[in-house]
């Protein structure tokens, strides 16, 4: 051993487990002469690198500017070791196991460029294998069991290697080096079709041809890809557009739509350059992108706005079906499939083949199986591109970025955060990094609630962690609420309370790393207040520095007639508007649900002046809902958002004169006086002004509002940051002209970037309120 030879340790932690960061490792130390080993291990890579002074630096140098795509490096530490003698290679060593804390699991990532040469190539043995895959591409989190990341940890351990697979595992200098997934034809999973009562009906590439052709024909399949099934069929054909929607129970939220590639999203609709960067992702999110006029798409598809959902092929599978769909299709004819989530409504998305056939036989005509397990059901994630900031805004986060932390504002203990009832994720802190769950949806079933648990179970066991306390909403009879109480007595920790709207703000700052106060501006549709009320119009004083808030104002009560069913006839809150007004009666103008709901609407003002089953609510989305009702433009829903939806559509953005909506400062909280709002819209519409304009002023009346009280507040308490949250930051036009509103004042504006406004981040929000709770204590 020469005299100038030194050994160097490096631990590096991050995402560096199964995506390729071994074999990089092994070719950098091959470029530059270096001798010793790098294995995984819990805690993150262990390298041990030998050479000269100088071709150890330059090793160093490339660990930091030569990464693999994949990979995402958190910290990274060093240190001089004595070096060994007689050592002549650099070797990858086997996979340790242990406690660690530092691993991050990898995301599901899109099929890469080499894997389609590969597949598209009939030369090759993997043409048209539907399961190709490399360390740049392929299944990662949904087939996960545990760490370290190998094989025998997946659902692939069932399917042992071929002696040419074997080869690609086992050479570093191969792409396929230790990818986890890897397979092909003779060794790996496969596919077949089954009719709706599971009897086989072909098998491998034939089950795609046979699969692309029943599309054709206007059928809806049941495919299982990545995350759970989809529901497929042809997005052009209005009939089996209709028969999905009936079979489903979704008669109007939107449908998303698959096309094979960038040419066909552009022929469908209005690509910006950000939204061609996330649908050519490697997470390959669903992207709202504006439709074009006259596109072959059924109208079925998006019946309500005029954005649709697209994404592109993310799986192998997914990409042979296209291949043989289009060979199958007129050549001027449009490929585009409907790929909805495989459930019925409200229930999670479909995982194994027995379970889907089971619960989605009355739906699919067939089914396109196979049989690599899926352990961990994820949704597709809806993404856009936000007008304000032209970042990615998440509307559901999921497959592609799950389980990717938050990194939070320094180290801290472990929290888990149980989330809301609706769009629930749930969220568990390690160190400075927060991981929330992928979307769950709304547990109102026990399906859902199973779902769940099993994340909570799931994420806890790959994490490694040990949660020291457990956070939930205020609300006494969310299942969140049970399950998080129960977890504290059987696991001997605090059961900590946060109020849902406080919990928006605490996820924006937490999502900003921001530390100190601000004034929390959270519009939503529902939320308990700490005053037994339902919130979701509020203006928040928020310091989680010092762990204070409080409510400093609201948009004016609403009556809710009837409760629940007011939320899915919001004429009944336009009524209880009016008749808070002392509009008792419509006068020589019929109100619009007057026909269709005369018995209700003629008993609502007994209801309401008995207050029977008739709650208060400063709800922000209630609001919207009112107005595009007392329009006429959606007096009943089908599903969440499609009044605001309808309402924002019908803008006349030609209109630049908002209604007024002035701040109340003679009751304590303040209050942003919507009724006037309301009224003002009313009186409009009384004088046959067109609903384009009346939306339109509505819309700027609310925002203008909401900036004017914001600036009154921040300058009386000397605040200079507003946070912005809740769904109905989701409406295209609040998040694109509400924030340059707020800067016009002065104020510098904190937003969702890494998860959407909704109740999917509240999760984070109480998480890290928590563990700010107990390092104070």
């Amino acid at each position: 051993m020469a005299a100038a030879t030194i050994r160097r340790k490096y631990v590096i932690s991050g995402q560096v487990q199964g995506v390729g960061f071994r074999p990089f490792v092994f070719r950098i130390a091959r470029d530059h002469g270096i001798t010793g080993t790098v294995s995984n291990t819990s805690q993150g890579v262990f390298i041990e690198a030998q050479g000269t002074p100088q071709a150890v630096a330059a090793f160093g140098t490339d660990l930091t500017d030569k990464l693999p795509p994949l990979a995402r490096v958190v910290s990274r530490t060093e240190e001089d070791i004595p070096p060994r003698e007689d050592e002549q290679l650099f070797t990858i060593v086997a996979s340790e196991g242990g406690s660690g804390q530092n691993v991050l699991i990898s995301a599901d990532v899109a099929t890469c460029q080499d894997c389609l040469r590969d597949m598209f190539d009939p030369s090759d043995r993997r043409y048209l294998y539907p399961f190709t895959n490399c360390t740049n591409c392929g299944p990662r989190y949904t087939i996960t069991r545990a760490i370290p990341y190998d094989r025998d940890k997946t659902s692939m351990a069932c399917f042992p290697l071929c002696p040419q697979c074997r080869e690609e595992y086992e050479n570093p200098m191969d792409r396929r080096f230790h990818a986890q997934p890897n397979a092909c034809p003779k060794c790996g999973p496969h596919v077949w079709l089954a009719s709706a009562d599971g009897t086989q009906l072909a098998r491998d590439t034939e089950a795609v041809v046979q699969t692309a052709k029943a599309l054709a024909k206007g059928h809806i399949a049941a495919i299982k890809g990545l995350g759970g099934f989809h529901l497929a069929c042809d997005a052009t054909a209005t009939a089996a557009v209709d028969r999905l929607r009936a079979r489903k129970k979704r008669p109007g939220k939107p449908l998303a739509v698959m096309v094979p590639d960038m040419a066909a999203a552009q022929a469908l609709a209005h690509i910006g350059s950000g939204e061609a960067a996330l649908l050519q992702s490697v997470e390959r999110p669903i992207v709202l992108c504006r439709l074009k006029q006259g596109t072959p798409l059924a109208p079925q598809v998006s019946p309500h706005t005029d954005h649709v959902g697209l994404m592109l092929p993310y799986t192998p599978l997914h990409h042979v079906l296209f291949h043989l769909y289009r060979e199958i299709l007129p050549h001027e004819a449009c490929a585009a499939l409907v790929m909805t989530s495989g459930n019925m409504s409200s229930e999670p998305i479909s995982l194994g083949n027995r379970e889907a056939l089971l619960r989605l036989h009355d739906i699919a005509d067939i089914f396109l199986l196979h049989n690599r397990d899926i352990l961990i059901r994820t949704d597709d994630s809806v993404v856009r591109v936000n007008p304000d900031t032209h970042e990615p805004q998440f509307l559901r986060r999921a497959r592609g970025y799950t389980p990717r932390p938050v990194f939070l504002d320094g180290e801290g203990p472990c929290v888990m955060a149980t989330g809301p009832e609706l769009k629930s994720t749930l969220c568990y802190t390690r160190g400075d990094q927060a991981f929330v769950s992928q979307h769950i949806g709304d547990l109102q079933n026990l399906e859902s609630f199973g779902f769940y648990r099993e994340i909570a179970r799931h994420l806890q066991s790959v994490l490694e962690v040990t949660p020291q306390a457990v956070v939930h909403d205020l609300h006494p009879d969310y299942l969140t609420t049970s399950y998080a109480e129960g977890r504290a007595q059987r696991d001997g920790i605090p059961a900590l309370s946060l109020q849902h709207h406080y919990a928006h703000i605490y996820s924006v700052l937490a999502e900003n790393r921001f530390s100190g106060p601000v004034l929390g501006i959270a519009l939503d549709g529902t939320g308990y207040g700490e005053d037994g009320t339902i919130w979701g119009g509020e203006l928040l004083y928020v310091d989680n520095s010092r762990l204070d808030h409080e409510r400093l104002g609201h948009l004016a009560p609403m009556l809710l007639p009837g409760g629940e069913a007011a939320i899915r006839e919001p004429w009944r809150i336009a009524q209880g508007i009016l008749w808070q007004n002392g509009t008792t009666g419509p006068g020589d103008i019929p109100w619009p649900w007057q026909e269709q709901f005369r018995d209700a609407a003629r008993v609502l003002p007994q209801v309401m002046e008995r207050r029977l089953n008739t709650p208060l609510t400063s709800s922000c989305g209630r609001l919207f809902d009112a107005v595009s009702a007392m329009l006429g433009i959606c007096i009943s829903v089908t599903y969440e958002g499609q009044a605001a939806i309808m309402l924002e559509r019908i803008q006349d953005m030609g209109v630049t004169a908002p209604y007024p909506c002035p701040m109340r400062t003679d009751v304590q909280p303040l209050m942003l006086d919507t009724h006037a709002l309301f009224m003002a819209a009313y009186a409009d519409w009384l004088q046959n002004v067109p609903a384009g304009v009346i939306s339109r002023r509505f819309h700027l009346g609310l925002m203008h509002g909401l900036a004017e009280a914001a600036g009154s507040l921040a300058e009386v308490m000397d605040i200079a940051t507003v946070g912005l949250s809740g769904g109905v930051m989701q409406n295209r036009t609040i998040s694109a002209e509400l924030p340059p509103l707020l800067r016009r004042r002065g104020l510098s504006v904190l937003v969702h970037r890494e998860l959407p406004p909704g109740d999917g981040c509240i999760s984070l929000g109480q998480a890290d309120w928590g563990r700010r709770m107990l390092m104070q204590q």
